[in-house]
């Protein structure tokens, strides 16, 4: 049975991402970031559909050249997923994005020079309704603030933070989310803490350079978590040097644990022991794989005795309580007629559950994925 989060959000002003909105209770928003090389067209195409086949509510690609600005263009007459241009120094490429259609630009006012350039930059953005991120990270804090405090901390992130916010305030320009990004889990947990007493916008969590697949996801789990469960951001990316879509995925599974947002399947298994009466990790990790294509949100308890598999199987969609030959089936919280041969049990799962999917899409189309 699928719950509610029991976390109060964060109170903050509402912004859009092209038609996704940020913040103002809005579910919160999974991104990730491509790493192909913007200027291949196709290939960076191909990688943000895999995104969004995954979830991803938005997609950031890096565009450090007028060149790539040009592909951007491209991209863009391709794709109706928001996009994010990356953008570092060079207000030039901002405006041209801008002009190309882009749903957000990702630069800091601060680093693009003289008055005349922020104001040209936040002027097209005002005029074609784009919200800025200002992004800051933990390795590139300005000369000053790096001498003032001696090392990176909580306070540093968020006094580079407002130097950015206040260029924006100057400009009357309030249409702006914030990120203080830091690879230290408390480093990052401090600073947006700080930063979401400061200002009314929405926050981008992320623990940035969290490292490879498992560690950064584990990494990312841990401080996103905690802040998430205090109520604090409005859209999310986790960072890991691994294929994008990996950190969509992550991103909600970091969400569902928390019942924040379901989308496809919630996997309840058991590490499985010497009881168990099938194999259930070759059963989970087959099942995970084939059934990766369903969004509606839906718990699924794959247990292999009956210790504790009719207990959860009850409280589950779709249940399965190990048993000899053939294991008990249970279907929205009820025990069925129906047994399960364990020696076809990953086939005839996967029909019961795109069976049970299918039903319930029939029934309730709009709400059978829960955000």
């Amino acid at each position: 049975m699928i719950h509610h989060s029991p976390i109060t959000r964060r109170k903050s002003r509402r912004i859009y991402v092209g038609d996704v909105p940020i913040g103002d209770g809005a579910p919160i928003a999974v991104q990730s970031m491509t790493n192909t090389l913007t200027d291949d067209v196709a290939a960076t195409v191909a990688q943000i559909e895999r995104m969004v086949a995954a979830g991803a509510d938005i997609v950031r690609v890096s565009v450090p050249t007028m060149d790539a600005a040009e592909a951007f263009k491209k991209i863009r007459q391709q794709v109706s997923t928001p996009l994010v241009a990356d953008i570092h120094f060079d207000y030039r490429i901002a405006l041209k994005v801008a002009e190309y259609g882009v749903d957000c630009l990702r630069i800091n006012p601060g680093n693009i020079g003289h008055e005349d350039r922020i104001r040209a930059v936040v002027d097209a953005a005002k005029d074609k309704n784009i919200p800025i991120r200002i992004g800051v990270n933990a390795g590139s804090l300005e000369k000053d603030i790096q001498e003032k405090y001696g090392e990176p901390t909580g306070a540093a992130l968020v006094e580079s933070a407002m130097r950015h916010v206040d260029i924006l305030d100057r400009f009357d320009f309030q249409n702006f989310k914030v990120s203080v990004k830091a690879s230290d889990v408390f480093l990052a947990v401090d600073a947006y803490r700080l930063l979401a007493k400061q200002i009314e916008q929405p926050l981008h969590l992320g623990i940035t350079e969290a490292g490879g697949m498992r560690a950064g996801a584990v990494k990312s789990a841990i401080g996103l978590g905690m802040l998430l469960n205090e109520g604090i951001g409005d859209t999310l990316r986790v960072s890991l040097a691994a294929d994008p879509v990996e950190e969509v995925k992550v991103g909600f599974d970091i969400l569902k644990s928390l019942r924040i947002r379901s989308r496809g399947i919630n996997f309840i298994a058991c590490p499985s022991c010497s009881r168990q009466e099938f194999d259930v990790i070759s059963t989970v990790n087959a099942l995970e794989q084939r059934l990766e294509d369903v969004t509606t949100a839906l718990d699924v308890s794959i247990i292999g005795c009956v210790v504790n598999g009719p207990g959860e199987a009850l409280v589950a969609q779709i249940g399965l309580a190990g048993a000899k030959n053939k294991s008990g089936f249970y279907m929205d919280g009820q025990r069925q007629k129906l047994r399960i041969d364990n020696h076809s049990i990953v086939d005839d799962l996967e029909a019961q559950i795109r069976d049970y999917v299918a039903r319930k899409e029939k029934e309730d189309p709009i709400n059978v994925i829960n955000i």
